[in-house]
């Protein structure tokens, strides 16, 4: 993945200390993101976006291999509906479709860069611990 700027007003959210109560409205808006994002398809076709910018429907279903077009459909209108995405329809025939991200998905992607970042920094020990994890669990 691309590494993508950071959000600012994140940024400077988290030099302050963690508030000791949440909003409820926040905490369920939180769970129903996470739920969305966490998705194996969404993050793929966000990563896809934001690595090669606007890409026409079929594009986007060859850059994210092994989705099916039904699957993709019902990610990008989830997507599109929680304004990460930008779909353009074209007036030809046949159809012409473009997706792109919004700022708020760009700023989501610098988000999940900071995950990918992660990953790639303890590949290793995570690799360590699932061996031992499986060999703890053969003895």
């Amino acid at each position: 993945m691309r590494k993508a700027l950071a959000d600012p007003q994140i940024e400077a959210r988290r030099q302050y200390p963690v508030p000791t109560e949440t909003d409820p409205a926040i905490e369920a808006l939180v769970q129903d993101i996470i739920g969305k994002v966490a998705d194996k398809w969404t993050m793929l076709i966000l990563e896809a976006l934001q690595e090669q910018g606007t890409l026409r429907f079929t594009q986007l279903g060859k850059a994210v291999e092994r989705i099916s077009q039904k699957m993709l459909t019902q990610t990008v209108r989830q997507m599109e509906q929680d304004g990460l995405v930008h779909r353009t329809v074209h007036p030809v025939i046949p159809p012409h479709v473009d997706y792109t991200l919004t700022p708020l998905g760009e700023s989501l992607s610098a988000a999940f860069c900071g995950v990918w970042i992660w990953a790639e920094t303890h590949h290793a020990e995570i690799l360590r611990a699932r061996e031992a994890f499986a060999a703890a669990r053969k003895a």
